[in-house]
């Protein structure tokens, strides 16, 4: 330049590295994939691959249990087969929870209350069209089963998360009687599957939202006098309930019945002591219905000892309390309501799986979230685990807030 002082443009060549007043070290590129890539949640995304890197190592311990339970004196299937179909799940989901994180957030909202939207009319087709498997029509068979609620439940979290955000621009709207009703509706086609562990999720979820969105203490205690009187109604009229409860009790065992699931469990979860007796060593896994799914904590127990099992709770509640932390500063009541709901969800589903397994729960029927086999699971969990992602980004620099950036880069 004319007065010697040199251009600022000619600083720093395409490519280079600098530095911002805060000295953390940025890309000049502007690509999509490079501000991806800063504004992510690198530490909640290295949590969720551990896991689901011991998920796969506890389907593969668990995975001969399942194939002996379903060979034939004239098929035999391969212990391992759970564990490959395992590996295709993650190899899906993976990529998936990834390309759902890198969507900005506006974009992400519309795609789940458009998610809510098609999975809840499938949710409707359940008692039409369902598949029934173990005594329960909870999933549909298209050529490929899926279970609709599992696919519901981020989606949903996020729609509710939606509408009581609403009242923060206009307070006169009625959303809690809307989202109530929503709730009451699918509570209704999931108690009528029945799958009532899923429902006590999807109702907590919604309470843990109104709690969150600010709603009055009256409402709250009513919601908890209403949850009590909920429980014993269960217990009175809905026979699966009472069944599972019953069973948990003892109420009505019978010595040459033996033990429930539940103290099956509990068993085997205790029989490895603290330090297991070794990959593919257990024997009391073999005594449990289906341990690749609903009992996998257990076969965790067994074989790789209450310190892996406490080792997996550490990693939940590090999950949870990462994603609290991230919220602390955050200003949209949207991304509060939706982010907290989505952990809420799935540090729920993680504390009902690991209770039954310890016999502190009755048998629910879920599964533990990564962990457990299945790709209905799989996959609806890394689409909540990737709007989880894309709502928590946040640029590093400027307050906050993530950047809308094209793939162009521009």
């Amino acid at each position: 330049m004319r007065d010697g002082r040199q251009d600022p443009r000619r600083l720093f060549r395409p490519g280079q590295m600098v530095r911002d007043f805060r000295t953390k070290t940025v890309p000049r590129e502007r690509t999509a994939l490079a501000v991806w890539f800063w504004e992510i949640d690198r530490l909640l995304l290295a949590l969720i691959i551990i896991l689901i890197a011991i998920g796969l190592v506890a389907v593969a311990a668990a995975s001969p249990v399942a194939a002996i339970d379903r060979s034939t004196a004239d098929v035999d299937v391969d212990p391992l087969v759970y564990f490959y179909r395992q590996l295709m799940w993650v190899g899906l989901g993976v990529p998936f929870m990834l390309g759902i994180s890198m969507l900005p957030r506006e974009t992400a909202r519309r795609f789940a209350v458009m998610g809510a939207l098609i999975f809840g009319f499938t949710l409707l087709l359940v008692p039409l069209l369902g598949t029934n498997v173990n005594g329960a029509k909870r999933w549909i068979d298209l050529g490929i089963r899926f279970q609709p609620s599992e696919f519901l439940k981020p989606v949903y979290v996020v729609s509710i998360a939606w509408l009581l955000s609403l009242r923060e621009r206009d307070s006169s709207l009625p959303v809690i009687p809307l989202t109530g009703l929503i709730t009451a509706l699918v509570a209704a086609l999931l108690m009528k599957q029945p799958d009532f562990g899923q429902t006590v999720i999807f109702c907590a979820c919604w309470g843990a939202l109104l709690l969150l969105g600010g709603a009055s203490v009256r409402l709250i205690v009513g919601m908890v006098v209403a949850a009590c009187g909920g429980l014993v109604a269960v217990y009175l009229f809905y026979e699966n309930g009472r069944q599972r409860i019953n069973d948990f009790l003892g109420i009505g065992a019978r010595p040459e019945t033996g033990p429930d699931q539940t103290e099956l469990a509990h068993r085997t979860i205790t029989n490895g002591g603290f330090t297991g007796v070794g990959p593919g060593g257990g024997q009391a896994k073999f005594r449990l219905p289906e341990a690749h799914t609903d009992y996998i904590f257990s076969v965790i127990g067994e074989e790789f000892g209450l310190i892996a099992c406490i080792i997996v709770v550490l990693l939940y509640l590090a999950i949870v309390m990462r994603v609290l932390l991230r919220l602390l500063d955050e200003e949209d009541n949207f991304i509060i309501l939706a982010a907290a709901g989505l952990t809420i969800q799935f540090g729920l589903q993680a504390i009902i799986n690991m209770g039954v397994n310890a016999q502190i729960f009755p048998s629910k029927g879920m599964t533990l979230p990564f962990i457990s086999y299945g790709g209905s699971s799989m996959l609806a969990l890394s689409m909540g685990v990737g709007l989880l992602l894309a709502f928590t980004r946040r640029n590093p620099f400027i307050g906050g807030k993530p950047r809308a950036v094209k793939w162009s880069g521009r």
